[in-house]
């Protein structure tokens, strides 16, 4: 099982040394020696509990702690306190700033090695609610609220290079008609065995793969030019075929088949995340007035994108 690890914020090098000699046997350590780059730190390691000295030169504890409750990448990261003041004023200051704990100078290994233990098992159980919030139950795969999110996250990220941005949008065949035909157990293992197929093919760590709702998908594909999304596309389809799932009512092949839109541009100021979607959609729907079991896809702008949907502004 992976160590958690926890960042030692404090401007004397001899204290650092103390709390680490206590919690390295158990945990992974990870130090910064001042507030700015306890931050710089925290972005780039995302520890699992921040030691945070309050009296530092230049941005103390207290100015550490607002910034990352104010930063919606960081807010999650818990911190304890570790503080000679012994006020309860200074204490009560850093827990209505966000802290979940104080621990106060000259550290008593016992306490400290508890107060980190319980508060790494409670991470752990919100890590694990927080994942079952954004995951769909029957197929594994993230769920549109974590999608919609994740698309919003990239396309700032993209943005600020103007990279590409790709987003697929698939739709079971004929699906009401499969669960008519062979019952909704076997409508569940199809679903679940499409999902499977996504995993397979869509492998970039970058990469999410959602349950959209119902027997739609979704995949973001940041960094990914239209070509290089369509043979992802061409590729799901081919292995949906390959599954050879009997489908007798399907108008389109005597086995299960996916209609497939995607939509890709670039990460400019004049789009939303929000444009990704509706235009696979609108290129999911074109799949499947063109007889379903194909695939449809666009390169747009925002100008296209306007006059698509004949909205202005």
């Amino acid at each position: 099982m992976k160590k958690a690890t926890i960042l030692i914020v404090d401007d004397e090098i001899s204290n650092i040394e103390i709390i680490n000699a206590i919690l390295e046997d158990r945990y992974e350590i990870c130090f910064a020696t001042s507030g700015t780059q306890a931050i710089e730190v925290m972005r780039e390691l995302q520890p699992d509990l921040v030691l945070l000295d309050v009296l530092m030169p230049g941005m103390d504890g207290f100015d550490v702690c607002r910034r990352v409750k104010n930063d919606p990448d960081l807010v999650d990261i818990p911190i304890i306190f570790t503080t000679g003041l012994g006020d309860t004023a200074d204490e009560m200051k850093g827990l209505s700033l966000g802290a979940i704990d104080y621990v106060t100078k000259p550290i008593q290994p016992a306490i400290l090695k508890a107060r980190v233990s319980n508060h790494i098992e409670l991470k752990n159980l919100r890590d694990q609610l927080a994942e079952l919030a954004v995951t769909d139950a029957l197929t594994g795969l993230k769920n549109r609220r974590h999608l919609e999110r994740t698309l919003s996250s990239e396309f700032a990220r993209l943005g600020r290079s103007e990279e590409w941005l790709s987003v697929i949008m698939l739709d079971i065949d004929f699906f009401k008609q499969f669960n008519d035909t062979y019952g909704h157990p076997a409508g569940d293992r199809c679903i679940a065995m499409i999902a499977a197929t996504l995993k397979r093919v869509v492998q970039r760590a970058s990469d999410t793969t959602a349950r959209y709702g119902g027997e739609e998908f979704a995949c973001i594909l940041p960094n990914m030019p239209p070509e290089e999304a369509e043979l992802i596309a061409q590729e799901i389809r081919h292995q949906v075929h390959t599954l050879n799932i009997p489908h007798v009512r399907s108008q389109a092949q005597p086995y299960v088949t996916v209609s497939i839109g995607v939509a890709s541009a670039r990460c400019t100021q004049d789009l939303s995340p929000e444009m990704w979607v509706s235009q696979a959609d609108l290129q999911l729907y074109r799949s499947k007035a063109a007889g379903r079991d194909r695939i449809s896809t666009t390169e747009f702008s925002a100008d296209a994108y306007r006059k698509a949907t004949g909205t202005h502004g």
